[in-house]
């Protein structure tokens, strides 16, 4: 089996470094380290999941995010939306939201 490469686009790096302090500022997270547990989840459901989970093409109005998706329901309020370019075993993260984003109404 081909190793699986996932790199992911510096703006996707800075929203996900960025959430972090969000969620901790917002008071959901009362300990800034289980903000950062929080995310890393999230990294690692995409690094293990990404080339297994059952992708969804992107939309026509949203293809600009990225050609295909797949989503990471991190607890019962919230859904994140990993948007992603693929060529062969090499994935790039290219967008992420959550079902909080207006974008969430056209999947």
């Amino acid at each position: 089996m081909e190793k699986v490469s996932v790199k992911y686009k510096t703006q996707v790096t800075h929203y996900l470094n960025d959430l972090i302090f969000k969620l901790f500022k917002d008071d959901y997270f009362s300990y800034f380290e289980n903000a950062v547990v929080y995310k890393n989840k999230i990294i690692e459901f995409i690094d293990t999941n990404i080339a297994t989970f059952p992708a969804r093409k992107t939309p026509l109005r949203l293809t600009y995010l990225g050609s295909n998706y797949i989503f990471y329901k991190s607890n019962q309020r919230t859904t994140w939306y990993i948007f992603f370019e693929q060529k062969g075993t090499n994935f790039i993260i290219t967008y992420i939201m959550n079902n909080n984003s207006k974008e969430v109404k056209w999947l």
